[in-house]
């Protein structure tokens, strides 16, 4: 007969494992929505960097698969192949807001230094101006 002297060995295991439910305090999953949500990506750029080669290689292989007269796999890279391109017009889109936004930026804060300097002007010319007066009223 084989006696098991350890049995309660592994009761600590996993102790700091972030999916451990202790006292049902945690739930087990979290859930990685938020009220504000609006169902856009956290990270959109994430996978995706080269999205323009993904879209070549999948058409690549429909192409392929075309030519191997199977239809259903063809379909599914150009599934593939679709989505990618959909997700490299959604990161123009937001370059191009980007860009829009930094450009709305730079003006706002070139018309903010340019009216900033205006009043820095126009008050030297009426300190000036006052100064002229009252050496004249002398």
């Amino acid at each position: 007969m084989v006696t098991f002297r350890n049995n309660n060995r592994r009761t600590n295991f996993r102790r700091s494992d972030r999916n451990f439910k202790g006292n049902g305090d945690r739930p087990k999953f979290k859930t990685h929505f938020s009220p504000n949500d609006n169902f856009q990506r956290k990270a959109p750029g994430r996978n995706n960097h080269n999205a323009s080669k993904l879209i070549e290689k999948y058409n690549d292989l429909a192409r392929e698969a075309l030519t191997n007269e199977d239809k259903i796999l063809s379909e599914n890279y150009f599934q593939h192949a679709d989505h990618f391109t959909r997700v490299l017009n959604e990161q123009e889109k937001n370059r191009t807001i980007k860009q829009i936004n930094n450009s709305d930026n730079k003006i706002n804060s070139e018309l903010n230094t340019s009216n900033d300097d205006k009043l820095a002007v126009n008050e030297e010319n009426k300190k000036e101006s006052e100064a002229k007066v009252s050496i004249a009223n002398k």
